[in-house]
C-alpha cells in the first residue's frame, strides 16, 4: 500500500523538499517558513479552495533536514493528514488571542539553534500571509535567530517543474482547449460579452475543469481597449475582435493562454496583426533556447512585431507559468533572469492595432534542452471568424 498522498506520489513531495533543502544549506538557512497558499501546496499537496478566506493564518516550516511541520488551523487537519505530511500541529483557528503564533516559534525553535537563520520569501511575487503584528510576535520570542530573504531558494525550485507537474498544465491546456473550440456556440452577434464570459467559463468546467479562477478578455473593432476590463452588457457586433483568456486549474495547475476571433469577416487591420502575432510567436518558438535570458525572449518577440510593422505593446510579453497563473520571470526588457529547461512559460506578444487598441496572442509551452515543447494545441495561423 503507498504512502498517503494528494494529487502526486509522496516521492514528488520529497524530492522537492530536498532541492529546498539543498538550497537553503547554499544559503546557509537553518529553517525555512513558508505561508502562502502556492508554496504550502507545492511542499506537501494540500489542495483547497478555502483559501478565499483570510481569517486564518497557515504556516509550514521546513526544516535543514528532514520532513517539513505543518502548523495549521484545526480545520484543515483532516485535509492535511490525507498529505504525506505526518508532522501536523493545529489550534483552534481563528484565535484574536494566540493565533498560530505559539505553535509556530515553538516549531521553528526546535529545529533552528539561538543564533541560526530562517528563511522566509520577502521579495518580488511573495507575501506573507499572516498579520504583520503576528510575524513581530514570532520573531521576537525566537531572537536571536534571525529571519532573512529565501526569495530565491524558494524560486530556483518552484521554476523547474517535473513531468509530473507538466503533465498536469499540459491536461489543463487540453481542457482549456476544448472550450475554445466551442466558443464559436455562443459568441455571435448580438450577444452580450457578459454572457459570453459567462458561458465560457461553463464550457471550461464542463470540459473538465476544476474551477475557473480567471477569464479575460475584450471585444471591439479591430481590437480591444484592455485584457482586464470586467465583461460589460454591450453586445457583439460585426467587425469586432473578441479575445478570451483563462486560468482553467485542474489538480492545482493553471493553463493560461488565449485566442481572438472575428465576429463577421475579419477586416484587413485584423488579420494583419493576427498574422504578425502568430508569427512573431513562431520565432520565437524557433530561436528559444536554455541559458538565454527572459529579457531575451522580450527583444524576440518585439522585433518579430515591428518585422512585421507592428508597434509591439507595452508591458511583458510572457511569464513563468505552474501553481499560480502567473510566476517569474517576466519578458520584460529588464528581467536577466536566465531560462533554464524545464520551465514552462508563457508567449504573450501583443501589439496596438488602430487609436489605442490593441492585440494579444498567447501559447504555453515547457523548455526543454533542445527549445520548446507546445503545451497548448497551437492558435490557427489565420484569424477565426465567426460567422452567422
Amino acid at each position: 500500500m503507498g504512502e498517503a498522498s494528494l494529487v502526486f506520489p509522496a516521492d514528488e513531495y520529497r524530492a522537492r523538499i530536498a532541492r529546498l533543502q539543498a538550497g537553503m544549506a547554499e544559503q546557509g538557512l537553518d529553517a525555512l517558513l513558508l505561508t502562502s497558499p502556492a508554496d504550502i501546496f507545492y511542499t506537501t499537496g494540500f489542495l483547497t479552495r478555502f483559501w478565499e478566506s483570510p481569517a486564518r493564518p497557515w504556516f509550514v516550516v521546513v526544516p535543514h533536514a528532514g520532513d517539513p511541520v505543518a502548523v495549521i488551523p484545526s480545520i484543515g487537519a483532516d485535509l492535511m493528514g490525507r498529505t504525506w505530511v505526518s508532522d501536523i500541529r493545529t489550534w483552534d483557528a481563528p484565535d484574536p488571542r494566540d493565533d498560530g503564533t505559539s505553535l509556530l516559534a515553538d516549531a521553528l525553535a526546535q529545529v533552528v539553534a539561538p543564533h541560526g537563520r530562517i528563511g522566509l520569501p520577502m521579495g518580488p511575487e511573495t507575501h506573507l500571509r499572516m498579520p504583520l503584528q503576528d510575524f513581530e510576535a514570532v520573531r521576537a520570542r525566537l531572537a536571536p535567530r534571525r529571519f532573512v530573504d529565501a526569495t530565491a531558494c524558494v524560486h530556483r525550485v518552484r521554476e523547474v517543474k517535473s513531468e509530473a507537474e507538466i503533465g498536469k498544465i499540459r491536461s489543463s491546456c487540453i481542457i482549456a482547449a476544448r472550450a475554445f473550440a466551442r466558443v464559436p456556440e455562443f459568441a455571435q452577434a448580438g450577444r452580450p460579452l457578459a454572457d459570453v464570459f459567462r458561458d465560457f467559463q461553463i464550457a471550461l468546467l464542463s470540459e473538465g475543469a476544476d474551477w475557473v479562477s480567471y477569464v479575460a478578455g475584450g471585444a471591439g473593432p479591430d481590437g480591444y481597449g484592455d485584457v482586464i476590463s470586467p465583461a460589460g452588457a454591450a453586445p457583439l457586433q460585426r467587425g469586432d475582435v473578441l479575445m478570451l483568456d483563462t486560468g482553467a486549474v485542474r489538480d492545482g495547475y493553471f493553463c493560461d493562454f488565449d485566442r481572438n476571433f472575428a465576429i463577421g469577416p475579419a477586416s484587413d487591420t485584423a488579420r494583419h496583426a493576427h498574422a504578425a502575432l502568430w508569427q512573431a510567436t513562431e520565432d520565437a518558438l524557433t530561436a528559444l533556447r536554455p541559458g538565454m535570458l527572459a529579457r531575451d525572449v522580450h527583444h524576440l518577440l518585439s522585433d518579430g512585431l515591428r518585422r512585421r510593422g507592428m508597434t509591439p505593446g507595452g508591458g511583458r510579453l510572457g511569464h513563468g507559468l505552474g501553481i499560480t497563473l502567473t510566476e517569474w520571470p517576466s519578458f520584460t526588457p529588464l528581467d536577466e533572469s536566465p531560462l533554464r529547461a524545464g520551465m514552462v512559460l508563457t508567449l504573450e506578444p501583443g501589439c496596438l492595432t488602430t487609436g489605442q487598441r490593441i492585440m494579444v496572442h498567447e501559447e504555453n509551452i515547457v523548455l526543454r534542452a533542445d527549445g520548446p515543447e507546445l503545451l497548448s494545441p497551437r492558435a490557427p495561423e489565420d484569424l477565426p471568424e465567426i460567422m452567422p
